[in-house]
């Protein structure tokens, strides 16, 4: 009697699978595009293979949410791990995770994009940002900071729709300067 072949189950690789495509899709097509269908025939899962992971397209869009604010989290540690003052370290941290040239964080821009045109994500991403405010309030909370802070959401759009070509050609200068703030009292 022969035995058929049984895949050995992994599902945290499986769930992960399933965030990545949901990325890849969400980067190169948009929400408008993005079906359960389409997101298990690009995993190689059954649909009830994804729906066993998710039970619905929000709670994907959720997990996948959730996993960015994760990836960009460890990102601002690891930035200010290496940063020895503390004045102003998370908002330089930040700036340099937003400032980042779409061309170098490949579709991650307009994955954000997609992702916080939904309603439920831009609350994820608010309340993100809320922890983060309060955590590093001894030492970013000076007015310069916020300031940074906010360029830094700046400079990310602009990377965003390719904007203006004066700012890209002033775009070191700009980083520069902002840095500079981060340090000042």
């Amino acid at each position: 009697m022969t035995t058929g072949y049984h895949r050995k189950k992994q599902p945290e690789l499986v769930r992960q699978q399933l965030l990545d495509v949901t990325a890849q899709v969400l980067a190169d097509k948009g929400t408008a595009h993005l079906t359960l269908d389409l997101l298990a025939r690009e995993a190689g899962v059954t649909k009830g293979g994804l729906l066993h992971h998710f039970p619905n397209k929000n709670a994907l869009l959720e997990a996948l949410c959730d996993e960015l604010l994760r990836q960009m989290n460890d990102h601002i540690a690891e930035v200010m791990a290496n940063d020895p003052e503390p004045t102003g370290r998370f908002s330089r941290a930040y700036l340099d995770v937003f400032s980042r040239k779409a061309s170098e964080a490949g579709g991650t821009n307009t994955l954000y994009a997609a992702l916080f045109a939904e309603a439920n994500m831009r609350d994820r991403w608010r309340d993100w940002l809320e922890q983060r405010y309060r955590q590093h309030e001894d030492t970013d909370s000076a007015l310069l900071a916020v300031i940074v802070r906010l360029a830094a959401d700046g400079l990310w759009f602009v990377e965003l729709i390719d904007g203006p070509k004066q700012l890209q050609d002033r775009r070191q200068e700009l980083l520069a300067e902002l840095n500079a703030m981060t340090r000042r009292k």
